[in-house]
């Protein structure tokens, strides 16, 4: 399964800039979901791999070699979205079939690879059931398992679990990963949720207006964000700005009143001005008034296993603070609380010409 290489990508569509510079390799066999809001440039960037599309300018490099000008039946990948397009009138088998029968593939070859294909995706008894028999996790199987039987070597999918419900769609996050896996099968998967990025990827590339921001593993891509619009997409954070007072060791960055929090240790400049972000599953409350902050409970969410608690800090606005749902009763709106964390929890992002306002922004 080939290496795959976008060097410096751009596509504009009436001044919108789709792929703004896009530039990222995807390993031969590895898994990568491209993940950010909606008109961030994920599917132009699938369709520009796909060859469904050309590129203003830019290359497109399939193990080293330039494809951009090569027609998408070359290429060897496929793309599949989340409609699935499965031919309503024909069986399983037929859609299965569909790739090999036209490209005359020999009649043992094609009953072997529909027997291959069948099995793989667990769909063998419903062969000979149409598609609006199936539910939605069927349907998605059999379109993959269509664009498998092709002989596709690079596998493109465009929010493929989006319109199934959610139950199905955290079940079939593993079979789709496990089945690429199993086929090292160089997939490229576009998303905007991103539990299903954190869980199903190798590495995340997260796109926003057409370039990729960071691009790494999930844990570092949820842990160490390189820009306060990764820390909120990649797991909601909390915001504190102000000045750089200590440097050395932990950064220790105080506010115009005098409030001073700490985070990990970074190259920050004295007097410098930053913005601390801490993930809100690291933002602890607490009655005791020992914390960086202080502020009152102004909404507690129980949402299943977790439990949201909202504080309102007087000229910051709203910290976020998700804890198990076992401490639920512990706290109450109108609690006067203590916000804290641990300084290698927090990051220091230096903002030079930029707003957080606008970094945080979602176009």
């Amino acid at each position: 399964m080939p290496d795959i290489r976008l060097e410096d990508v751009h596509k504009h569509y009436d001044g919108i800039k789709a792929a703004d510079g896009l530039d990222f390799s995807v390993k031969d066999g590895e898994y990568v979901c491209l993940l950010g809001p909606t008109g961030a440039g994920k599917t132009t960037a699938l369709r520009i791999i796909a060859g469904l599309i050309d590129p203003d300018s830019g290359r497109v490099l399939f193990d080293g070699e330039d494809v951009t000008a090569v027609e998408p039946e070359d290429r060897r990948a496929v793309l599949l979205s989340q409609t699935y397009s499965l031919f309503p009138q024909m069986t399983v088998a037929e859609n299965i079939l569909f790739g090999p029968i036209i490209r005359n593939w020999p009649e043992e070859a094609r009953n072997k690879t529909l027997a291959n294909m069948l099995d793989m995706v667990r769909l063998t008894r419903r062969s000979d059931a149409y598609p609006r028999e199936l539910s939605g996790g069927m349907q998605q199987r059999t379109a993959l398992a269509r664009a498998l039987a092709s002989g596709a070597q690079v596998l493109l999918l465009d929010e493929p679990l989006r319109a199934l419900d959610a139950r199905l769609r955290i079940s079939l996050r593993h079979d789709l990963r496990s089945l690429a896996k199993s086929l090292k099968i160089t997939t490229i998967h576009v998303t905007h949720d991103q539990d299903e990025a954190l869980v199903m990827a190798d590495r995340i590339a997260v796109i926003r207006n057409g370039r990729v921001l960071q691009m790494d593993t999930p844990m570092e891509v949820f842990d160490r964000p390189v820009s306060p619009f990764v820390a909120n997409f990649v797991g909601q954070s909390n915001f504190f700005q102000g000045s750089v007072v200590r440097a050395n060791g932990n950064v220790e960055v105080r506010d115009e009143q005098g409030r001073a929090v700490f985070a990990r240790a970074m190259e920050v400049e004295m007097g410098e001005k930053v913005v601390v972000g801490i993930k809100v599953g690291n933002t602890e409350i607490t009655k005791e008034w020992e914390g960086y902050l202080q502020g009152v409970v102004e909404r507690i969410l129980f949402e299943g296993r977790n439990l949201f608690i909202d504080v309102m800090v007087s000229g910051l606005g709203r910290f976020s603070s998700r804890m198990p749902a076992g401490k639920k009763g512990e706290f109450a709106v109108g609690d006067k609380v203590s916000i804290r964390w641990a300084p290698d929890k927090a990051t220091v992002f230096t903002m030079r010409d930029r707003s957080l306002d606008d970094e945080l922004r979602v176009e």
